[in-house]
């Protein structure tokens, strides 16, 4: 194993539970290779998950796609990113071409594009999504995360539904 891979691993490790730790070994890692993608998609995910820095998140994102487009590991923390900041056109582009990339995990790209959608409040089309999701889920993590967000929509669906009756009560 070579060093670098030591201090990445210290780094995924200590994430989010201890951000010095963190810190101190992405910089470590940085400091062997600059261009190591799982190193700029972890500084992106602090930036964007712990700092609320979506633009720099999205610049070490960026980054780590000039120099391998297939890095899988970043393609789900851009696009959330992406959500986050409303940058809803982007992230529909970066879905798009995410799915045809080889070895990706569909499922989990699928449960970002309804997340897209749900935040559009484009609820039907999030349920078709959900429904992709659960074809393509191959394990039982991405499993469990799909129950939760179809969760979290279906109750959407139903306060907009509750919604809806009210105000024809009212006109009535």
């Amino acid at each position: 194993m070579k060093t670098i891979d030591k201090y990445v691993f210290q780094a995924l490790d200590s994430y989010p539970y201890s951000l010095e730790e963190t810190i101190e070994s992405l910089d470590y890692a940085f400091s062997y290779d600059a261009k190591n993608t799982m190193v700029l998609c972890l500084y992106g995910r602090i930036q964007a998950e712990q700092l609320l820095n979506y633009e720099a998140a999205k610049s070490f994102f960026e980054e780590a796609f000039t120099i391998n487009i297939h890095a899988l590991e970043v393609y789900p923390y851009y696009i959330q990113t992406l959500i986050l900041n409303e940058d809803y056109e982007e992230a529909m582009r970066l879905i798009d071409f995410a799915l045809t990339i080889k070895g990706i995990s569909k499922a989990g790209v699928f449960i970002k594009k309804a997340i897209l959608f749900e935040v559009q409040h484009k609820f039907k089309k999030a349920m078709k999504e959900i429904r992709n999701a659960k074809l393509h889920s191959i394990s039982y993590d991405s499993e469990s995360e799909i129950r939760d967000v179809e969760k979290r929509i279906k109750g959407k669906m139903e306060l907009v539904e509750k919604k809806k009756n009210k105000s024809k009560k009212l006109s009535k």
